[in-house]
């Protein structure tokens, strides 16, 4: 069974090429434009991780995450923030807001699925 992953991004091409990446090393990619559908997908689908923008419309990605830690199914969800923004102390942010990643925009294309699947392992022997 194929990995499911929910990517909340609202720019077209940055959706494009995560898809892509992930479509092409054997995951399922669920879309959202952004955070109140991004949680909705989420309800529906269970993903095993959520790679999450943090500037969306409506509501930014800290938001989002700490709502995704209210909902029960989804309290323990594995979630990446993936940003532009490189102001000092964001990833601290974006920490507290409930992520478990971080991963820089522009992505390196060579190294974004074993940055990915590092945090998946981290994630999944922690649960173990």
């Amino acid at each position: 069974m194929k990995p499911k992953i929910l990517i909340i991004e609202d720019n077209e091409q940055n959706l494009y090429m995560i898809s892509y990446l992930l479509e092409n090393n054997n995951y399922e990619v669920i879309k959202a434009y952004n955070g109140k559908d991004g949680i909705e997908l989420a309800i529906e689908h269970n993903p095993d991780a959520v790679i999450l923008d943090i500037q969306l419309p409506e509501m930014d990605g800290y938001e989002v995450a700490r709502e995704l830690r209210k909902i029960e199914i989804l309290k323990d969800v594995l979630i990446i923030v993936f940003t532009s923004y490189a102001m000092v102390g964001d990833k601290e942010k974006a920490l507290a807001s409930g992520a478990d990643g971080y991963i820089d925009k522009p992505i390196d294309t060579d190294s974004f699925i074993s940055q990915l699947e590092g945090y998946l392992l981290k994630k999944k022997s922690f649960d173990d």
